[in-house]
């Protein structure tokens, strides 16, 4: 409190209260937030990074040992949070990642410069794995999952990227057109892990294991013991 703030900063300052108090979100107003440990630039474009997308990143990490060699691709990557961290995580990892939105990508690619990852993880605009025939060992997203009706009541609706958020009727639309998609990219022990909203899980599965007989699942619980991550294995 005793600093004496420069002019600059004095006005910065006014702008960031006057945007708080418009209700604008502190990650949009600082211009970046901490995932995994480490700080990520993002903008309206992309959804601010959450505490349990880390579960994600841990399912991940635990699924080869760090000596293996995986093909990987991060499916709706935004602020590119998930794949950075497993490629700083993990240097030998081949990791891809793919948006529909150019906007993400620009956000995404400045983390890549941020972290210099330029040359080891791969952006592409896409829906999804569409252009990506594989044959991958891991596939990871953090896909919209939250149903309309009930988006319309939220006050995240107002400030982060309603296509990130809107998981359709019953928030599992894109989730279930990616696993299609997947499965027949899969190399034999190959894995797609899913980051699903809460009591999303035993509904997802069910619906799984009808489209995906071969398939072995499970669901991982993040740190407050609720299941947040389905895994689904091919062999």
């Amino acid at each position: 409190p005793e600093a004496p703030l420069t002019p600059p900063q004095a006005a910065q300052l006014r702008d960031w209260a006057r945007r708080l108090a418009r209700g604008e979100p502190l990650p949009y107003v600082l211009g970046e937030w901490e995932f995994y440990g480490r700080p990520f630039f993002v903008t309206p474009a992309v959804l601010i990074p959450r505490p349990e997308t880390e579960t994600l990143v841990e399912v991940a990490l635990d699924a080869w040992p760090a000596t293996a060699r995986p093909r990987v691709v991060d499916v709706g990557t935004g602020s590119g949070c998930i794949a950075i961290t497993l490629a700083l995580e993990r240097p030998g990892w081949r990791i891809w990642a793919t948006d529909r939105s150019r906007e993400a990508l620009q956000v995404a690619r400045r983390n890549l410069r941020r972290y210099g990852l330029q040359g080891r993880v791969h952006l592409l605009q896409a829906d999804l794995l569409a252009p990506l025939p594989g044959p991958w060992d891991l596939v990871v997203a953090n896909l919209p999952y939250i149903p309309t009706r009930d988006l319309n009541q939220l006050q995240v609706a107002r400030w982060e990227p309603r296509a990130a958020l809107d998981g359709g009727t019953d928030g599992l639309h894109l989730v279930r057109r990616l696993l299609l998609q997947a499965w027949p990219r899969l190399a034999a022990g190959g894995r797609v892990l899913l980051e699903i909203g809460e009591g999303q899980g035993p509904r997802l599965e069910a619906w799984a294991r009808r489209a995906l007989p071969r398939a072995r699942f499970v669901l991982h619980p993040d740190a407050a013991g609720r299941p947040r991550v389905l895994e689904v294995r091919k062999g």
